[in-house]
């Protein structure tokens, strides 16, 4: 069952919305472009051909948005905003700058402007963009999609596990965005027909759960947006390996490839490499030797509910990749060790579903909610042990 719920248009605003003016500027720091593509944490490295999805680009993380930062430079004249950025962002489109301007994804000294501003010097521009284009076409195919919502400007769609979000090497086809590509003939597309699925975030292959689409490219630069602003309310569930000493808190670490292994990411307690990431958890029940956790995330890094529960000793049920596939707490002899690696055979993927979506509508500015139940071998797998806790 899906649930929807409206909020007021207009919340409260918070301190960091009320402080309308840029702190001062330290002009000898200062050059005359400066970008931050948030989703280039580090070097691209050279990609296997028959990689997995999530492990072909997890420099961009789970969240599908570039970012820019430019400050004019104190040579600058006078110039609309629209043109200032046509001049400095060559790969995008004026339609797609006035969009971003439309849908405040761009500011001037933190603060939302129209398109006929007139940039000065020393100005601070930061832009907001869903990413561009790839360089390939996407190929429409019919497929059965589990669409839990729509309207003329977005969708919400609850992605099975097993199914990739969107195509790469050794995944052309049968992808998600395969599907929405045959679901809407309008789908946004490049100048060229290069693909544009619609995608401002994504969850993993063996991940389930809810994912929202952007139907119009105003859409998608107002989602990308939220989620660059961290306003986007994202709820997971995941079954976890014991239970964790406090039952609640927040892991605050940087995530980045690892150095021993690149198809996997792992927590930089120094802080000097990868990206910041952000995970709150509440454990909601325990079963013995596991625990049902609730997750939502500030950050969207690669894997990381995976990783943040792996780094504090609570590896997810079944995930293969970060150690939830065998045995974590518990005797690993008779009776329990039977049931364990049964259950593990139920489920052989990792325990994680995106329970919830929240967000702000990108024209009627209403708040969103949607929640989606979980999966039928998630809820067997907690039945199961339910009913192991319940006799031992």
């Amino acid at each position: 069952m899906l649930r929807l719920l409206l909020f007021d248009r207009h919340p409260p605003a918070t301190v960091a919305q009320e402080q309308m003016w840029p702190h001062p500027v330290d002009l000898s720091r200062m050059s005359e472009l400066e970008e931050d593509q948030q989703y280039l944490a580090q070097p691209p490295v050279p990609v296997a051909a028959n990689s997995d999805e999530e492990e072909d680009d997890e420099e961009r993380g789970d969240e599908l948005y570039e970012h820019h930062r430019i400050t004019a430079n104190r040579k600058q004249e006078l110039l609309r905003l629209d043109k200032f950025l046509l001049n400095r962002l060559h790969s995008s489109s004026r339609t797609r700058i006035q969009n971003a301007i439309k849908a405040e994804a761009v500011q001037v000294n933190d603060r939302p402007v129209k398109s006929n501003y007139r940039v000065k010097p020393f100005d601070v521009i930061t832009i907001t963009l869903p990413e561009p284009p790839q360089e390939f076409k996407v190929m429409p195919e019919p497929m059965h999609l589990d669409i839990r919502y729509e309207d003329a400007e977005l969708l919400l769609v609850n992605k099975p596990a097993g199914m990739v979000v969107h195509p790469a090497f050794g995944h052309w086809s049968g992808t998600l965005v395969n599907g929405l590509a045959h679901h809407l003939q309008g789908l946004p597309t490049g100048r060229n027909g290069e693909v544009r699925p619609g995608l401002v975030h994504r969850i993993d292959k063996d991940t389930s759960g809810l994912l929202v689409i952007g139907k119009s490219e105003y859409a998608m630069t107002h989602l990308s947006n939220q989620f660059f602003h961290h306003t986007i309310e994202r709820t997971y569930l995941a079954l976890v390996w014991g239970v964790p000493k406090e039952t609640e808190g927040t892991i605050c670490t940087h995530i980045g490839r690892s150095l021993k292994d690149r198809k996997v990411q792992t927590v930089f307690p120094e802080g000097d490499q990868g990206r910041h990431a952000v995970t709150h958890y509440k454990v909601l029940k325990t079963f013995g030797k596991v625990a049902l956790v609730q997750c939502n995330l500030e950050t969207g890094r690669t894997h990381q509910i995976r990783v943040h529960m792996k780094h504090i000793g609570h590896p997810l049920f079944g995930d293969a990749t970060y150690g939830g596939d065998r045995i974590v707490y518990g005797q690993r002899t008779g009776a329990y060790k039977v049931f364990a690696e049964k259950t593990l055979e139920l489920m052989p993927r990792q325990a994680l579903h995106a329970k919830s979506l929240g967000f702000e509508h990108p024209v009627s500015r209403e708040h969103l909610q949607f929640e989606v139940e979980l999966p039928a071998d998630f809820m067997e797998l907690l039945a199961r042990w339910e009913q192991y806790t319940a006799e031992n």
